[in-house]
């Protein structure tokens, strides 16, 4: 998630290329979709297996945030660092059978929402 100066900035035109928030929002619609499509519970493989990857997008993120190199302000990283946390207990919680994925669901869909300028990232 790291800060892209926009291509228009040097002279590129932006129509039919995707940026870097572009292929974040569609890994997150992937997974979430993923999510949505199986049950709550980590009772079939399908929920297994999307809990899975929404722990292992959330991780490669965490490590993408601590990038020195990231160039997102401070407290948004510190907020997707607590986001990133906090996804991967649950996501833990829901393999153990102890939680629902429902909370999962929600926060990829306020990032995604983020992603798309809808709501302040």
């Amino acid at each position: 998630m790291n800060a892209v100066t926009p291509l228009t900035q040097h002279g590129y035109k932006t129509s039919g290329l995707r940026t870097a928030r572009d292929a974040e929002y569609d890994v997150f619609s992937r997974v979430t979709r993923m999510m949505r499509q199986a049950g709550r519970t980590a009772d079939n493989g399908d929920t297994i297996m999307a809990v899975h990857k929404n722990n292992e997008l959330w991780t490669l993120l965490a490590i993408d945030l601590a990038d020195p190199g990231n160039g997102l302000p401070d407290a948004t990283k510190a907020g997707l660092l607590s986001l990133a946390s906090f996804s991967i207990r649950h996501g833990q919680a829901v393999l153990a059978g102890n939680e629902v994925s429902d909370p999962l669901i929600d926060i990829n869909m306020t990032v995604m929402r983020g992603l798309r300028g809808e709501v302040p990232a």
